[in-house]
């Protein structure tokens, strides 16, 4: 590690206030503690036995459903791994940082740790987004079987560590629905002039159909869609999209989404406090952000149904399925946003050829095995009167 680094993080965390960040990336310099006198027999053996103290920020609001527990998961599994001595706090969005900062805050040591999604840096990089999800890309298991095992991971972190950070998945929405909407999609034309809330890639799909892509906050959609400002918007899934109330306004719900398949989530890391970590804490770190990951999946695949049926059953909302005409057209209006997208520079475009490669040579494996199961099982219990 270089001394310059060393020496922009150290006085970042100092200026924040990281007291337990200096004593891990420093263990030589005795920490400040803000104990009271009372609780100093209680703190010094702490850090005798080598306590390290981190400070997690995250995109999302405090507690959400789903993506406010994934960071809260990996905090938990590392600290029970460790036997409590790597402790990690989770700061939901705006008490730390604002959820857009938290890239380089941790890049300059501002901040430990974030959680969020990598296509919020694509001004930082445009690879990024491959990281997260792309439209007409790949499925959350596709996509990890890409990055663990297809040259992900190593394009991702070199990507990462020009910004003095090692990043993981560490969480994974599943597919994601393709949006609530005041009137039916009949056709494409039924796109000209659509107002939807999509940012994005997806966005800029919309906006080649006719649309007008609009960008808003989660906070902001349901207000936009009460007072007519926008038309339709895509979230999630039925279990945060249900928390949000959408289907008052925008009552029909239309599936398959385009726009991400399989959106991956990510713990990014501080560089130099990454490779302050022992192996065995480097792996910790590693098996923390998998629990994160594959618990975030079941979690979603459960919450979705559950969801859905009370949205069906309770409230009346037959889902809607794009015709095949529409999501043709679609996805040649896909491919040519993310070609412009990994062409655009020379890192990008290698991340996007490995996207690519292993998107295509999954497909068939996807098609064969999921796909056709999925279909055939649905005939069969629809036979059955199920």
């Amino acid at each position: 590690m270089s001394v310059k680094r060393r020496d922009i993080v150290m006085g970042a965390a100092a200026l924040a206030g990281g007291a337990g960040v200096i004593g891990a990336l420093n263990p030589k310099r005795k920490a400040k503690t803000s104990v009271k006198p009372g609780d100093q027999a209680i703190a010094a053996p702490a850090i005798h036995r080598g306590l390290k103290q981190f400070r997690l920020a995250t995109t999302w609001p405090k507690d959400f459903p789903g993506l406010g527990q994934m960071p809260n998961r990996f905090a938990k599994a590392l600290y029970d791994m460790s036997g409590g001595t790597i402790d990690v706090k989770v700061y939901a969005a705006g008490e730390l940082v604002g959820a857009l900062e938290c890239f380089d805050a941790t890049s300059t040591g501002a901040a430990d740790m974030y959680h969020g999604a990598e296509y919020y840096w694509q001004g930082k990089s445009r690879g990024f987004s491959f990281f997260t999800a792309v439209p007409m890309g790949m499925t959350a298991a596709e996509i990890m079987g890409w990055i663990d095992h297809g040259g992900g991971q190593t394009l991702w972190d070199n990507l990462s560590a020009q910004f003095n950070i090692k990043a993981f998945q560490a969480g994974n929405t599943g597919h994601q629905t393709g949006g609530w909407f005041k009137r039916e999609i009949n056709s494409l034309e039924d796109f000209k002039g659509l107002k939807m809330r999509m940012p994005g890639l997806g966005g800029e799909v919309i906006r080649r159909l006719g649309g007008a892509a609009v960008r808003l906050s989660g906070s902001e959609i349901y207000q936009a869609l009460q007072s007519g400002s926008i038309d339709a918007t895509e979230w999630v899934g039925p279990w945060n999209d249900y928390a949000f109330g959408f289907y008052r306004e925008a009552p029909y719900y239309y599936a398959p989404g385009f726009h991400e398949p399989g959106a991956s989530l990510s713990i990014g890391i501080n560089l130099d406090i990454w490779e302050s970590f022992t192996p065995s804490e480097q792996a910790m770190v590693s098996f923390a952000c998998k629990a994160a990951n594959d618990a975030s999946l079941g979690e979603y695949t459960h919450e979705n149904a559950k969801a859905l049926n009370i949205l069906k059953n309770d409230h009346g909302i037959a889902p809607r399925f794009f015709t095949d005409e529409i999501m043709i057209e679609v996805g040649k209006v896909c491919e040519d946003v993310v070609r412009e997208l990994g062409n655009s520079d020379r890192q990008t475009q290698r991340i996007y050829e490995s996207y690519l490669a292993a998107r295509n040579e999954y497909r068939d494996w996807t098609q064969m095995s999921e796909g056709r199961y999925i279909a055939a099982r649905q005939r069969a219990l629809e036979a059955l009167g199920g």
